[in-house]
């Protein structure tokens, strides 16, 4: 048991490094935007190219775990992961920058992959809840890296050197960390994962619920600050200290997230949730103060932020392969956050980033519509 519990804390560090990395990009994007001199049309594009980064390569995520083992695979992924935050800040154009996000994206989807699964095994074997609270160290990490960028940002520091600092410590945590999580292989007869293959039919309508909310966070991350600053003309540091607000909601509600859960139910919880979100939303699109649209954003994290676990959760009880179902529905809502910015900038190219969120609202409302795909099957 000792063995099994710190496998726990080592893959809860693994989710809080991953979250640090995209806490300390996401404050850093209108720095970035401007370095690179692209435009709103433009840096959408760009942050589309994570997506296909990611859809690329999160399949072969589970092969390289067969092949080395889950814990070299998952200490050398997040080492690429963690170094691969000082590309974006280096780009000097839009072609440039796009690659960097490709790299960006590859290798945080394939990292993203392993760690779930080690935290989905760690959770069945003891027998409870831990998924929620695996995020929500995830949104702890995101928090510290946003509040860092926020500080970063204040001091008028460039995301260069804030971020090559950042990724010389968080790769050496990450490293540390990935020294006690679980060691799996594969047993002599088992066959290796295939390259690609399409997620079951019981993971679309889970995934479809992780899909609105992974959406509502990716936007919020990557285009918060922006928000901010072009549409209510603040600061880069106040504008920063949204993305900061919404971290820190996401962690907090994840945290305390297997508790509510235990006691309400999936289904309440995720319905609540997905009212909650919807109101964040609505006051970042009537928002004619900065404290008005922070508070908007911070609801929004407050209501997203127990769905993807529950979402891995549910996909682990759904049909009969559930490692298969885990992986298609972190396939769904990855693809999610990550095809996310690009389409609010598209929307923002086209009209504004207020009708972009209007989107991102109507969006939450489907959390709250659909949540009794949430449900646990009944015992037989």
């Amino acid at each position: 048991m000792n063995e099994l519990r710190q496998a726990r804390y080592a893959v809860a560090a693994v989710f809080c490094v991953h979250g640090a990395v995209t806490g300390s990009f996401a404050t850093r994007v209108p720095w970035i935007q401007d370095h690179a001199s692209v435009s709103a049309g433009q840096l959408g594009l760009a942050l589309a190219f994570p997506a296909i980064g990611a859809s690329l390569s999160m399949p072969l995520a589970a092969r390289i775990s067969h092949r080395l083992g889950s814990r070299t695979a998952l200490r050398g992924l997040i080492a690429l992961w963690t170094l691969a935050l000082v590309l974006p800040s280096l780009a000097p154009n839009l072609l440039t920058l796009c690659a960097a996000l490709f790299v960006y994206g590859a290798t945080a989807g394939m990292a993203d992959v392993v760690m779930n699964a080690l935290g989905v095994e760690v959770e069945r074997r003891l027998g409870r809840s831990i998924m929620s609270g695996l995020h929500g160290m995830w949104s702890v990490g995101a928090l510290i890296g946003s509040g860092l960028g926020t500080i970063a940002a204040h001091l008028e520091l460039s995301a260069q050197v804030h971020h090559a600092v950042a990724a010389a410590v968080l790769t050496l945590a990450g490293v540390a960390a990935c020294r006690w999580v679980l060691n799996l292989h594969p047993t002599e007869d088992e066959v290796a994962p295939p390259r690609f293959a399409l997620p079951p039919k019981s993971a679309w309508l889970i995934g479809a619920v992780g899909f609105c909310a992974v959406f509502a966070e990716g936007a919020s991350l990557d285009w918060s600050a922006v928000y901010l600053r072009d549409v209510l003309t603040t600061s880069d540091g106040v504008a920063a200290a949204a993305t900061t607000g919404f971290a820190l909601t996401m962690a907090v509600a994840r945290i305390a997230g297997d508790a509510v859960v235990d006691r309400w139910g999936a289904v309440p919880t995720v319905r609540v949730s997905g009212a909650i979100a919807t109101l964040g939303g609505v006051l970042v699109v009537l928002a004619n103060h900065p404290l008005v649209a922070m508070a908007g954003f911070g609801l929004l994290g407050l209501g997203i932020a127990v769905v993807v676990p529950l979402a891995f959760a549910a996909a682990g009880r759904a049909g009969p392969n559930p490692s298969q179902a885990i992986a298609g529905v972190a396939t769904v809502t990855y693809t999610s956050g990550l095809i996310a910015p690009s389409i609010i900038g598209g929307i923002a190219q086209a009209s504004n980033l207020t009708i972009s969120f209007i989107l991102v609202t109507v969006l939450t409302l489907g959390i709250a519509a659909f949540a009794a795909v949430l449900r646990p099957a009944p015992a037989h």
